[in-house]
């Protein structure tokens, strides 16, 4: 029997031993699809003899199982740290992978499960993401552009009437809540990842670039079927989103690498704002740190290029395209809310931004010419940038914009015979709540404090927006009943309880050369404005992301494995199922 002292120093020698065992990559209960490419790496956690390590998968030397060896590091990045890495490995196999590892001191199992895919269900998949859409924009999109009467709605959503629905879950290999890098790369590669990261295990290394890769969905059906890719945005391409389709770094934020392998990867379609990162550091406009024209380089690789609508359309029209580049704003484009009714943001400067309908109908156009199908990610993405602004109109206008572009790809898909599988769902959640309505029609009671006016329960009653347009728009939103969202997440901000008419919402400034943030005296001035005092450090100048689940709603052929309770990851396996990713393996 252990008792005492003895006991306790059982304990720390346990947990010190868990501390410095080795990490492997691909992690533990990792999923990978059969003749999907990874790279296995092994990091110990000090200097290790190469004659006394052994690494074994199933019970054979890892070289055997992966036909080849791999590179031992003696001392990775110059530290007191080995590591093993072998590059584009592929299982082929399915069933359970056994992995060991022991240098002789310390050693460290993980498990893996390899599985396959029955016969190709469908010809093209199409994966909708509406970045940090909680279910409070869903019920608002739908409020606002079908209208309420009596506690029902007038009608439903493209995105919710769907046949199958499921709860999935986002959390990523470091955090129980996610960035649109981690959480966007599970749906692109099935495979966990951290905070920032696109398309690899983040590992210790100091290069955001030499991290074990995972293959991306893209190059699967590219490389497997010789299907025609696209991706779509409203952001700039080179955002988390959009690059996790292809990327692999661990740092979302490097742009001009993300552009390169864009070029690298040569997706047929490629939409969206984010021109400053193509363009040459010497052009006006241009954030490159070097000169490389990538407008140019895309040009050259037979590509149309797009700046404005008329010239999509333009481009789309033609015959020959195969190959679209569409660039219509230097950086993250414009809102509906903007674009159609305010001409706020940058509508001034980008005044022939498309909709995401028109980007989702030229996409369609082209890549359908395709005899082999295609994938298509298509991002509402300023869903997020509005919801982190706490601009909540804005968030929900484009949350109807995107139910407008499901709606017409869905009739597109019956048009042809219900051949494409189509998903709608969020990368990650927002806190954000519908708890009420603003009510500025008190009547004859005057001077109530706007704080005052949020009506909850039976004093809600029902907004008064007008008549949605017919693409589901109410031309105001300055009605005198408006919708109450709020969110759980708070820098210090003034509170207008009103819609910004002017420009998008800045609730913060930069404080200092500290790199704190302060509430925007923008705001202070404005008649009801409240200062809320946050629940957010001064260093977080926005609402940040939450950890509850996402809703997904699928239709088409490989929908019905959409259902209950899923895994980020199971997003990927829905996907590759449907389009056999793994048949003949």
């Amino acid at each position: 029997m252990v008792r005492g002292s003895a006991l306790a120093s059982l304990i720390v020698l346990c947990w010190t031993s868990s501390l410095s065992a080795q990490t492997v990559y691909p992690i533990d209960r990792a999923e990978i699809l059969a003749g999907a490419k990874f790279d296995f790496k092994v990091e110990l956690p000090g200097p290790v003899d190469p004659a006394r390590l052994k690494v074994t998968v199933n019970g054979a030397d890892y070289a055997t199982a992966f036909g080849r060896a791999g590179t031992f590091i003696d001392r990775e990045d110059g530290k007191e740290q080995s590591a093993l890495i072998l590059r584009d490995v592929t299982l082929t196999r399915p069933g359970n992978v056994a992995v060991d590892v022991s240098d002789g001191t310390r050693q460290r199992s993980v498990t893996w499960t390899v599985y396959d895919t029955g016969p190709r269900k469908a010809k093209n998949v199409i994966l909708f993401i509406g970045d940090g859409m909680s279910p409070a924009h869903r019920v608002a999109a739908r409020i606002l552009s079908k209208g309420i009467s009596e506690g029902k709605s007038r009608g439903k959503l493209a995105i919710d009437d769907m046949p199958r629905m499921a709860l999935v879950a986002t959390a990523g290999s470091d955090s129980i809540i996610t960035d649109s890098a981690n959480s966007a790369s599970a749906y692109a590669t099935g495979h966990k990842s951290a905070v920032n990261a696109l398309g690899v295990y983040a590992d210790r290394t100091a290069s955001p670039f030499d991290d074990p890769r995972v293959e991306t969905i893209t190059s699967l059906a590219k490389r497997r079927l010789g299907m025609a890719i696209g991706v779509v945005t409203n952001t700039e391409i080179e955002d988390a989103t959009p690059a996790a389709m292809v990327a692999h770094t661990r740092r979302r934020a490097a742009y001009d690498d993300i552009v390169e392998q864009f070029f690298t990867a040569k997706p047929d379609i490629l939409m969206g704002g984010g021109s400053a990162n193509f363009m040459p550091k010497s052009a006006a406009g241009s954030k490159r740190k070097d000169e490389t024209d990538f407008i140019a380089k895309f040009r050259d690789a037979g590509y149309q290029v797009a700046t404005t609508a008329s010239e999509l359309s333009a481009s789309a029209a033609k015959q020959e395209t195969s190959k679209l580049l569409g660039l219509f704003a230097t950086g993250n484009m414009d809102g509906v809310l903007d674009r159609k009714f305010l001409k706020g943001g940058g509508v001034k400067k980008f005044p022939e931004q498309p909709d995401l309908t028109e980007q989702v109908q030229a996409a369609l156009h082209i890549l359908s010419k395709n005899e082999a199908g295609f994938f298509l990610m298509v991002e509402s993405g300023l869903i997020d940038k509005y919801a982190h602004a706490l601009d909540m109109e804005r968030a929900v206008y484009d949350t109807i914009m995107l139910d407008n572009a499901v709606r017409q790809t869905r009739e597109w898909a019956r048009a042809r015979g219900d051949d494409t599988l189509i998903l709608v769902l969020a990368d990650h959640n927002h806190p954000n709540s519908l708890v009420g309505t603003v009510n500025d029609d008190m009547g004859t009671v005057p001077n109530v404090p706007l704080r005052e006016r949020v009506g909850v329960y039976a004093q809600a009653g029902f907004p008064n927006y007008p008549a949605p347009d017919a693409e589901g728009y109410p031309a105001r939103i300055d009605v005198s009943r408006r919708l109450a969202i709020f969110s759980a997440s708070l820098p210090d901000h003034y509170e207008t309880f009103r819609p910004k008419l002017d420009s998008p919402n800045e609730p913060t400034v930069k404080a200092g050369a500290d790199g704190t943030f302060k509430a925007n005296d923008k705001y202070k001035d404005v008649p009801g404005a409240v200062l809320r005092p946050g629940n957010l450090s001064a260093m977080i100048g926005a609402s940040v992301h939450s950890g509850e689940d996402v809703i997904l709603t699928a239709t088409g052929p490989g929908s019905e494995r959409v259902h209950g309770s899923m895994d980020n990851t199971e997003v990927f396996r829905v996907m590759a199922d449907a389009l056999g990713l793994a048949a003949g393996q």
